[in-house]
């Protein structure tokens, strides 16, 4: 068993994206395969009468890229 103690980061996937990377971004993240999350923004945007559609936006515009992301700082 191996421990990794590097903090996971957040990103957009470049590689793997159907619109902005966010879903499978947030899947390798969480663990889990894209279509998962993919779901899961589908039902939630269904429930919520379309909130998570602006909560998406929201992260396309926060959440940065894979190349964009820099390394967090050696404490």
């Amino acid at each position: 068993m191996t421990t990794d103690t590097s903090p996971r980061t957040l990103t957009r996937s470049r590689s793997d994206r159907m619109v902005g990377g966010i879903s499978a971004g947030m899947a390798r993240y969480l663990g889990v395969d894209p279509a998962v999350v993919r779901v899961g923004w589908v039902v939630t945007t269904l429930f919520t009468g379309g909130a998570a559609i602006i909560a998406y936006l929201a992260m396309l515009a926060i959440i940065p890229n894979d190349e964009d992301a820099h390394p967090p700082l050696p404490v």
